[in-house]
């Protein structure tokens, strides 16, 4: 029988991570240990833990979008638990998502109701009087 003509992984040849095969940053093997060890099923597919890891990837990448665009708004480098908040709450989608989760010192958005706000009085040949 020739070398490498068998089972198994031939001698000397690199592993390649899941993660790369799929062309992901995040954990393929990780996540799918998670999945085995939470009992969520008795077993686990080989697509499924791929699927998670590009979803979990995409949402973590918008959310960075979003949080680093809010942080240059406010002309910082670095992104702080308030950017991320913005971001999420002044996206429809992504405030939906996360409608009751709480996020550490994020804060609330800023919000002045309209009956709170100074009226403007008309006054004669619609100018606004001044006070």
């Amino acid at each position: 029988m020739a070398a490498g003509a068998g089972r198994g992984k031939a001698a000397g040849k690199k592993s390649v991570s899941r993660s790369s095969k799929a062309g992901l940053q995040f954990p393929v093997g990780r996540i799918a240990r998670f999945l085995k060890a939470g009992k969520y099923s008795e077993r686990v597919g080989a697509g499924a833990p791929v699927y998670l890891a590009a979803v979990l990837e995409y949402l973590a990448a918008e959310v960075l979008e979003l949080a680093g665009n809010a942080s240059r708004d406010n002309k910082k480098t670095r992104i702080v638990p308030r950017h991320i908040q913005l971001a999420v709450r002044n996206d429809e989608e992504l405030s939906k998502l996360l409608g009751h989760v709480t996020i550490a010192n994020g804060g609330v958005l800023p919000n002045i109701q309209s009956a709170l706000l100074p009226s403007k009085k008309m006054g004669s040949k619609g100018e606004s009087a001044e006070v």
